[in-house]
């Protein structure tokens, strides 16, 4: 089972390693399913709400961010809430480039521990294939 509000620094950290890990698969499905029926997503300059607006977004997503792998650490948290810092590289599928994204979430959680609430920024710069950290 998932951990679930209120966090201590142990449940916070195993929420974040299973969100990694979960995002990592790139299924769109299943991590809509750690989302809440309503959830609000802010990314970047896009504003969702909804699974189905999440999986649309995973969808293309993933279409254009190719080879993706992500690495989330903590943060910090609170009662329903967590932020955590991100960085993720991929290879751009209209250029082939290699490009890192760097970046900030901060999670609402419901009582059952889906995310109610994400707002998520970020910016990306392009790298070479030799200085890739997430092989």
């Amino acid at each position: 089972m998932s951990p679930r509000p209120p966090f201590t620094a142990e449940t916070a950290k195993a929420k974040v390693e299973g969100a990694e890990r979960l995002w990592n698969c790139r299924n769109p499905e299943a991590v809509a399913l750690a989302y809440t029926e309503d959830c609000v997503w802010r990314n970047r300059t896009e504003f969702l709400k909804g699974r189905a607006a999440i999986i649309e977004f995973l969808k293309r997503k993933w279409a254009r961010e190719l080879d993706y792998k992500l690495m989330k650490e903590l943060w910090t948290y609170g009662d329903n809430r967590i932020s955590v810092r991100f960085e993720y590289e991929w290879r751009d599928s209209e250029t082939g480039h290699w490009m890192r994204t760097h970046g900030n979430e901060h999670w609402e959680f419901d009582s059952e521990g889906l995310v109610q609430r994400r707002d998520m920024s970020a910016n990306d710069y392009p790298i070479n294939a030799s200085e890739r950290r997430f092989l």
